[in-house]
């Protein structure tokens, strides 16, 4: 028997008895037509599994791996957001005190010409 007829023949027996506990549920009550819809899900999603397994071995390990590497990187991203801002901050309030602060050019000229007027005998006072 070719390996995919069967797959399909499975998945194919699943919706229906997906279909019958939705009639369940219209017929029977909810309560029985949930617990069997349940049941089948689970069971269905334990195929599912199996047959992931089956066809490529891989496949959870490549999924663990990429959901990590998204974890740890949101995550660093976060942290080093939360502990770069304050620096980013205090940086910013040190340039904004250094631009306050005068220039040497504007200090040079200043004592120049504190120097040309205690030369030419003026006196500030």
């Amino acid at each position: 028997m070719n390996p995919r007829y069967v797959d399909a023949a499975i998945d194919l027996a699943y919706g229906v008895l997906i279909f019958v506990s939705i009639v369940l549920i219209v017929y029977a009550g909810t309560e029985i037509g949930l617990a069997f819809g349940f049941g089948v899900l689970v069971s269905y999603a334990l195929h599912v599994v199996w047959k992931m397994a089956r066809f490529d071995p891989d496949w959870m390990t490549t999924a663990v791996e990429e959901t990590v590497e998204e974890t740890v990187e949101q995550t660093i991203e976060e942290t080093v957001r939360k502990q770069v801002e304050p620096v980013r901050e205090h940086v910013e309030t040190v340039e904004k005190r250094v631009d306050r602060r005068p220039r040497e050019d504007e200090v040079e000229e200043l004592i120049e010409d504190t120097a040309d007027g205690d030369a030419h005998g003026r006196s500030d006072p």
